[in-house]
């Protein structure tokens, strides 16, 4: 009788502690495979400075669980801290919005190996990514040829990658801009205009602008779009 009744308390221990649930609004649940002892620091951008908001020690487990409250969707940084090595893959960006998120990596190919899931604003954030890749992977080839060109002291050739150059520069602000507005529901579009595209043309930003559901606008990222149209507003710029 005693054992059953211990059995009984040990059952219902387990069920109470499995329906244990956060009262944090976002809950990141990470495994960084090959890890066995580091730190880990989860960095937000407050006044154009990374300010540290978390700290998880790795001791042994992979695995790791960090909570706290955000007020709407987010970008952060999660950087670890390699010790005695100077990589400079050591800075994962995500897009945190409300809920429970999952970040799945590796030590030797932190940023490159990485998987997040959770957030529809990390999903469009990544395929924006994905597509904006293609634009610095050719930026990256004409600079290559520019010097190549400054060397040759060329300078027909170099003025035609210019022209290239210039042309990619326009491609990937209409994309942006493009992306943008089509996304108009998601908080990720106006930290994608603030990011990438803060210097083009007002008539952009303002059809940008008008794309955004009332919510985004009274997101984080959406008041801060709204403060720095008026502010180009008043410059005239």
């Amino acid at each position: 009788m005693y054992k059953s009744f211990l059995a009984l308390v040990l059952f219902f221990t387990i069920i109470s502690c499995s329906e244990k649930k956060s009262t944090k609004n976002f809950v990141l649940n990470g495994n960084i495979k090959g890890l066995k002892s580091g730190t880990l620091y989860l960095q937000r951008v407050e006044d154009t400075v990374l300010i540290p908001i978390d700290t998880i020690v790795i001791n042994g487990e992979s695995r790791f669980t960090c909570e706290f409250n955000i007020d709407s969707p987010e970008m952060f940084f999660l950087f670890l801290d390699r010790g005695v090595t100077n990589s400079l893959d050591n800075n994962i960006a995500f897009f945190a919005e409300k809920g429970t998120m999952n970040l799945e990596t590796s030590l030797d190919f932190f940023t490159a190996d990485v998987k997040i899931t959770g957030s529809k604003n990390q999903e469009l954030y990544d395929e924006y990514k994905k597509v904006t890749s293609r634009f610095i992977d050719q930026d990256l080839d004409l600079i290559q040829k520019k010097f190549k060109a400054y060397k040759a002291n060329n300078t027909a050739e170099i003025a035609k990658i210019e022209e290239e150059q210039k042309k990619i520069t326009k491609r990937k602000y209409l994309y942006t801009t493009n992306f943008a507005v089509n996304n108009g529901a998601h908080e990720v579009a106006p930290y994608v205009t603030l990011a990438e595209i803060y210097d083009i043309n007002l008539t952009y930003l303002d059809t940008i602008q008008k794309s955004m559901t009332p919510k985004v606008a009274q997101s984080k990222y959406g008041k801060k779009l709204n403060e720095f149209i008026a502010e180009r507003k008043k410059e005239g710029k």
